[in-house]
């Protein structure tokens, strides 16, 4: 009789465990994609800046080993750059942001180039935000040639920048700049190679570079366009998942009566 009551109740305590259970892990986060606990979209590429991404995930083993991505123009020729950073994946969720916070951009970059004249073509560095394809941001950052600049850029969350829908609103990161080669008498004692250089999120050289974006949950009450759907009319007030745990339980229980009754 106790043998058979104490198996009734491991029924129960299996059957509860295993619905309480299934959804945290249902629920396990990916590094790679944003969440209120995860908001910083670090910055990766290969050394030449061939090829340029992003994720969530503050590790990355195909990013260039010295942290940086490099390009080099001879003497007199145009130091001239424009290339995107777009997110390795899609996102798995819409990603949803504070409408009342701010979005930070930090870069580091290294340029040597020469200074702009009337007759050379001439654009300061130049980094946009972009919402999948369309521009949401844009900003114009004055640099030092031959020293390493650290960007700093703050962008108030506007009312298109609230729900990023998954597939084809990922943010993408573009960076322009154009200016003449370095140049003049010191070219003869040193080297006038023009460079344009990104530090990674991973460098050594003391660059911060991650974009921090306000993350709220979709039913977080000032979501704009979230997932917070009214109460049904069937709606106990039990926490989501209650109702089945019960009737879990009342299937356990009356095993254990029915049992009972056998003996």
């Amino acid at each position: 009789m106790i043998g058979k009551k104490a198996s009734g109740i491991a029924l129960l305590v299996i059957l509860l465990t295993s619905v309480t259970g299934a959804p945290a892990s249902a629920q396990a986060a990916d590094a790679k994609q944003p969440s209120v606990d995860n908001p910083h979209m670090h910055l990766w590429g290969t050394d030449n800046i061939g090829q340029c991404w992003t994720h969530f995930d503050a590790n990355e083993t195909t990013s260039a080993v010295d942290g940086y991505g490099e390009k080099e123009f001879a003497q007199n020729q145009q130091v001239d750059v424009n290339f995107n950073c777009a997110m390795s994946e899609s996102f798995k969720s819409d990603m949803y942001l504070n409408p009342n916070g701010t979005i930070r951009i930090d870069v580091g970059i290294y340029v040597q180039s020469g200074d702009c004249t009337d007759t050379a073509e001439c654009q300061e560095l130049r980094i946009s935000l972009l919402k999948g394809s369309t521009v949401v941001a844009s900003n114009e950052f004055a640099t030092s040639s031959f020293e390493d600049e650290q960007i700093i850029w703050e962008i108030p969350v506007e009312d298109n920048m609230t729900r990023w829908n998954k597939s084809f609103e990922e943010p993408q990161l573009q960076f322009e700049y154009s200016k003449p080669n370095p140049g003049g008498l010191e070219c003869i004692v040193f080297d006038c190679t023009g460079v344009f250089r990104v530090y990674y999120s991973d460098n050594q050289d003391g660059m911060n570079t991650e974009m921090l974006f306000p993350v709220i949950n979709a039913s977080d009450p000032i979501a704009v366009g979230g997932d917070n759907p009214p109460p049904s009319s069937t709606d106990s007030g039990l926490l989501p998942g209650f109702g089945l745990m019960a009737g879990l339980g009342a299937m356990a229980a009356g095993a254990i009566a029915s049992r009972r009754r056998l003996v």
